[in-house]
């Protein structure tokens, strides 16, 4: 094992063959210095360690070889290694941001007007270029658009939108993607090969994996790994101790009781995570990525590559995304978000992790809507898996068969409100035709029930208010209309009658309050007093003349038509006047007793009208 400089400085791309990744950069790159025709200002845009230097530092290689301009610069000429080690007079690295005065960029300005010292050409490399001032971009821009010959640009920014849209279009911009997890396990195995060290393809994964798309971080991990474990074998182990993750294993535990619903058992893994000495803020940001990995995993139906481990702990996650609810993963990590953003606005880490998981595990303890609805979603997964065959009514019933028709004579086993028995409309069986005038009686004649079988794939009609009687089986279905059921508004029958629309107007002003407290407040003072058709008009008195003009803008009336719509069952025109209505007068000036009902008659004609039920807001108030 060599020493020196870090795994990172030593294992760094020197040519473009070296470089894993950004294919599209290394092709455009490339056919530039071929073909002799670089750019004098290029823009690397790309999240930290994933190239962008060493990116910039093999431009500058090929182009200043003693071999090039070339692609494949030798790596051993002086201009070379000078370029690798950070020596090398033409090439200048400035990091922009502890040099970004007018006085730094003055000093460039003045060191771009030399020739190059060794090389053909003079690179400057400006990183974290996005932090220039404006003085300082506005004293580097004429440089910057018309540099003196053979001198090159290139900036290196993380935040590309900071940069000043002059000088992007000055340059030739690049995107450096971040590595995926696959490459990332390419460049670790390789440099680990390379430097000798034993390492198990767990321990690599993981590393890949928690390096969130940075080579830097990948080989700076590798290197943390060699000290701690010394002369021994890297495993999986000592990359969670270093790491500072929760253990795999754990999670999945964590996981385990979620799935099961068990509050008891996800409280007792949240101790054992926190018992592990793990902070608990980095447990939440690992729980929160294994919850992603499910969601991944049930969305595409597989493991994805970016999140492979090995076999049998991504055999493990795809069978535990396949027994977690489909919108469990969802509300976890909505759950975790929560919990995260609660931290960093000074909550306890370990009491957010068990709220997480014992919310998770058990919703009932929630009371937010997406507990409840995952309360539903796993009510109804306990009734499919119970559930066999769609039996309609549970009581065994007698229902007969006869020739190969439907059973029509299906009883139900209590019918509640039956009618007088009706005549079937088919030709009645002679030995079963008595009027049967009690309606509790399910039990069918004895001779009727020689072929008393489960008929297969019943779906009854919804007629079934009918005569306890048996009927016979060819061909006869309900009748072609069904009775009308009784509905709690007198729709059909045209507009109702103004008594009605004055006693329902309190009830269409609460619907309307409930929406929008303004016009609640406005219709307040507004009384139905004349109904001609489907019209009805709302008096208002004349000092409220404002409140009228509002009340009668077109959003506000069709919310108020809606409103009185629900309640009374017809669609009513609307029209408003100005008009003295006495508080004790009904509509037209009509006695108080039409329209002017006490508290108590009103709830009276409402029950009674609409088949309502009185709610009280006070359970000691008497109604």
């Amino acid at each position: 094992m060599s020493t020196g400089p870090s795994l990172y400085r030593r294992h760094r791309p020197r040519t473009f063959a070296d470089v894993v990744g950004q294919e599209q950069v290394v092709r455009t790159l490339s056919n530039a210095v071929s073909r002799g025709q670089v750019h004098h200002a290029y823009l690397f845009v790309g999240s930290r360690g994933t190239g962008k230097t060493s990116m910039a530092k093999i431009l500058a290689a090929c182009l200043n070889c003693v071999d090039g301009p070339t692609v494949s610069p030798c790596g051993v000429c002086e201009s070379c290694v000078a370029i690798q080690n950070a020596t090398s007079l033409d090439v200048i690295e400035m990091d922009a941001a502890s040099n970004n005065s007018v006085d730094d960029i003055r000093e460039l300005r003045e060191s771009v007007a030399y020739a190059p010292v060794s090389g053909r050409h003079k690179v400057y490399i400006l990183d974290e270029a996005h932090m220039l001032s404006q003085q300082a971009w506005n004293a580097f821009l004429k440089t910057l658009e018309e540099p003196p010959p053979r001198t090159i640009f290139v900036l290196a920014t993380t935040e590309a939108q900071k940069v000043l849209p002059t000088v992007v279009d000055r340059c030739h911009r690049f995107d450096f993607g971040r590595p995926t997890v696959g490459q990332l396990t390419e460049v670790v195995s390789r440099v680990a090969a390379s430097e000798g060290i034993e390492i198990e393809p767990a321990a690599v994964a993981l590393i890949a994996r928690h390096a969130t798309g940075s080579f830097r971080d990948a080989l700076g991990t590798l290197e943390q790994l060699l000290t701690y474990a010394g002369e021994e074998r890297i495993v999986a182990a000592d990359v969670l101790a270093v790491l500072g993750v929760a253990d795999a294993e754990q999670l999945f535990e964590a996981l385990d009781a979620v799935i099961a619903g068990d509050g008891a058992a996800a409280l007792r893994a949240a101790a054992r995570l926190t018992a592990s000495g793990r902070d608990p803020g980095q447990i939440l940001r690992d729980l929160e990525l294994h919850g992603r990995e499910l969601l991944a995993v049930q969305m595409l139906g597989e493991v994805p590559e970016e999140v492979r481990v090995t076999p049998e702990r991504d055999l493990r996650l795809l069978r535990q995304a396949e027994a977690l609810a489909s919108t469990d993963a969802v509300r976890l990590l909505d759950l975790v978000s929560a919990a995260l953003e609660a931290t960093a606005n000074g909550a306890q880490a370990r009491i957010q992790l068990e709220l997480v998981l014992v919310k998770a595990a058990a919703p009932e303890v929630d009371p937010s809507v997406a507990a409840l609805l995952a309360r539903i979603e796993r009510l109804e997964g306990a009734l499919a898996g119970t559930r066999s065959a769609p039996t309609p009514i549970a009581a065994p019933a007698v229902r007969e068969v006869g020739g190969n028709g439907p059973a029509s004579g299906f009883n139900p086993p209590t019918p509640v409100n039956t009618p007088e028995p009706q005549p079937a409309s088919g030709p009645p069986r002679a030995p079963e035709a008595k009027p049967a005038p009690e309606p509790q009686q399910p039990t069918p004649e004895p001779s009727r029930a020689p072929e008393a079988e489960p008929a297969p794939d019943v779906r009854p009609a919804p007629a079934v208010r009918r005569a306890p009687e048996v009927r016979p089986a060819p061909e006869v279905r309900p009748a072609p209309e069904p009775p009308p059921a009784p509905g709690p508004r007198p729709a059909s029958d045209g507009p109702p009658e103004l008594a009605t629309v004055a006693a329902c107007w309190p009830a269409v002003i609460d619907i309307v309050r409930r929406d929008n407290q303004l016009l609640g407040a406005l219709l307040v003072d507004a009384r139905p007093v004349s109904l001609e058709g489907s019209e009805v008009t709302l008096a208002f008195p004349k000092s409220k003349a404002f409140a009228q003009r509002k009340a009668q803008q077109d959003d506000y009336r069709r919310a108020t038509a809606e409103a009185l719509r629900s309640v009374v069952g017809a669609p009513l025109n609307l029209r408003y006047e100005l008009r003295e209505v006495a508080a004790d007068d009904g509509p037209e000036g009509a006695p108080a007793q039409d329209t002017g009902l006490s508290q108590e008659e009103l709830v009276r004609r409402l029950v009674e009208e609409f088949d309502a039920q009185e709610v009280l807001d006070d359970p000691d108030q008497e109604t």
